[in-house]
């Protein structure tokens, strides 16, 4: 729970120190201060005139957990849904024009013989595509022709259609700052450590393996990987996957099936999304981050079972992500545990963006908030972030692991990762663990965290508007006209800065947003420099918005954690 603090809500204690009383409608106890809500702050600590921004929830968080959602300014909704209208509308004029060959016809259709068949293309379902997306379709996919680290190469191209095809023109942009990649502590990289065990890797195993973990692909470095991750996550056993996406998508249905209750958060990666849908389980979705919306519906699948019989749900569910990659935030890891022990649930905690890149040891989400790996029941995170490889993992208990190793699709059908990418996992790895006899993983951690703070001080400062985390690694600042999305990735990549923006249907309508990550192999001068291109290409296109008048919880369509903020 958020609280909002001012000192007309400050009692002085008996000792000097100072009690704050909530002001969001939390009914305060018998001393006048907030029951089980509290925190108290010596005298020296703050200015008097400062607003504090403090989550505590029944002494669940052992830290502050700050994040802000600005509001969206009216006039800029307004726009923004009327850009969207005239989008459309003209959209519906060139769909008229094609009928009646005016207008050339770029899209896929089928050929006249073929119109009394099932339609393999639904026009309308293209109608954004081919109209909308278009448009600004070079703001995306663009080829790059080197390593993605702190700075990359991109290939230059031009489109003569508008934006249907694209012609390379042979030139090459070099040393493009990559504000885009998830690249979080460095590791993708062509030199150094990891590269090197990972060329000598594949000199002695090859590149391939051309079978399964059940047949003839199970290798040493396999089971040496496995050994490693369950012992840097702090779980009794693991398991390692090919590919991230079907961690979650094929591993899910092995654990719940029919007569199974998922609970779903509403941002869930698709990866999640698909997993849930191919299991058979019941699907019920609660708001973003909401923890009275997911105590609800935990309550009702208590009380009320399943639909008609209403028998007991076999298993109940909780599909979490440790950072919301286009939010921002940080699930409420503690209000999750203490809901899914005093409810008798399961959790499933996805860290592909948080292992690695949160907690002072980056062992992700669950050691950022001190809590211990055992209270959830399965961890899943991939190696394509942090780590600078590819694939996913599962920890959790020993029989978990040897359950999944036997059930899943992940593990019986598909072919085993390639050797060289597991060295780079293990080398990376035990980097991070400090194994490597040096503190160079650590120091990447503190860079990273160093890096997070002050991209995100220096936006706020600027007045953009940004959401999330102050400790989240993933910023978005916030464009929402559908014009401002292609016209802010251009403008950067002019000034050799490489973004990726996002819009709908990947975002709310009016809520299309440019994504920086940070890495810890940024520098100080890398990140000014993209700073100041920021906020010259802000005060071109008008996009600093804020105006740091911040709504709460429930009068936002994607509930999170709203804040006013006064300073």
């Amino acid at each position: 729970m958020l609280i909002r603090m001012t000192e007309s809500s400050v009692k002085k204690l008996s000792n000097g120190d100072r009690c704050y009383r909530a002001s969001n409608g939390v009914k305060p106890g018998k001393n006048g201060c907030v029951k089980n809500h509290y925190l108290y702050q010596k005298q020296h600590c703050y200015p008097e005139e400062k607003i504090y921004h403090v989550a505590h929830n029944g002494g669940l968080y052992k830290r502050p957990f700050n994040e802000v959602f600005e509001e969206t300014p009216m006039l800029v909704a307004v726009l923004t849904y009327m850009g969207y209208g005239i989008l459309t509308l003209f959209g519906y004029l060139r769909d008229f024009l094609r009928d009646w060959k005016i207008e050339k016809c770029q899209n896929a259709t089928e050929r006249e013989e073929q119109k009394d068949f099932v339609p393999l293309y639904q026009d309308f379902e293209n109608f954004y595509t081919r109209n909308l997306y278009m448009r600004i379709r070079d703001s995306w996919n663009r080829p790059i022709c080197s390593v993605p680290g702190a700075k990359f190469d991109v290939m230059d191209r031009v489109s003569y259609d508008y934006n249907w095809t694209f012609k390379y023109t042979g030139k090459v942009v070099k040393d493009v700052i990559n504000m885009g990649s998830y690249n979080y502590l460095g590791f993708a990289e062509n030199h150094g450590l990891c590269a090197d065990a990972a060329a000598d890797v594949t000199m002695k195993y090859g590149v391939g393996v051309s079978s399964t973990r059940r047949e003839m692909g199970n290798l040493a470095k396999h089971e040496e990987l496995e050994k490693l991750v369950a012992r840097f996550l702090g779980v009794e056993a693991a398991m390692a996957f090919g590919m991230g996406f079907a961690t979650n998508s094929m591993n899910i249905p092995a654990l719940v099936g029919k007569g199974c209750l998922i609970l779903s958060d509403e941002l869930n990666h698709a990866s999640l999304v698909l997993g849930a849908r191919l299991s058979g389980a019941t699907i019920r979705v609660f708001k973003h981050n909401n923890m009275q919306s997911l105590e609800k519906l935990l309550r009702d699948a208590i009380v009320h079972g399943q639909p008609r019989t209403h028998r007991p749900w076999k298993k109940i569910l909780i599909l979490v992500e440790g950072i919301y990659s286009m939010e921002g935030s940080i699930i409420r890891l503690p209000e999750v545990i203490a809901l899914k022990k005093k409810y008798k649930a399961f959790l499933y905690l996805d860290e592909a963006h948080s292992i690695g890149a949160l907690g002072p040891s980056g062992k992700g989400v669950v050691e950022y908030f001190g809590l211990d790996p055992k209270d959830v029941d399965i961890m899943m995170g991939t190696f394509t972030k942090s780590f600078g490889a590819a694939g996913g993992y599962i920890g959790g208990k020993k029989e978990l692991i040897d359950y999944l190793f036997t059930h899943s699709h992940s593990a019986v059908y598909a072919t085993s990762m390639s050797p060289p990418v597991v060295e780079q996992i293990i080398t990376s790895m035990k980097c991070i663990m400090g194994e490597d006899g040096t503190s160079f993983g650590r120091d990447r951690i503190q860079q990273l965290a160093e890096n997070t703070r002050y991209f995100r001080r220096k936006l706020q400062e600027m007045g953009f508007i940004i959401y999330g985390n102050n400790d989240s690694p993933v910023v978005p600042l916030m464009l929402y006209m559908p014009a401002k999305i292609g016209a802010f990735g251009r403008e950067m990549l002019k000034r050799n800065i490489g973004v990726v923006v996002v819009g709908f249907p990947a975002t709310p309508i009016i809520e299309s947003r440019a994504r920086f990550c940070l890495s810890a192999a940024h520098t100080k001068e890398m990140l000014d420099t993209a700073l100041r291109m920021i906020s010259e290409v802000g005060d071109l296109l008008q996009l600093k918005y804020s105006r740091h008048l911040l709504v709460p919880l429930l009068d936002r369509p994607f509930e999170t954690t709203y804040e006013e903020n006064e300073e």
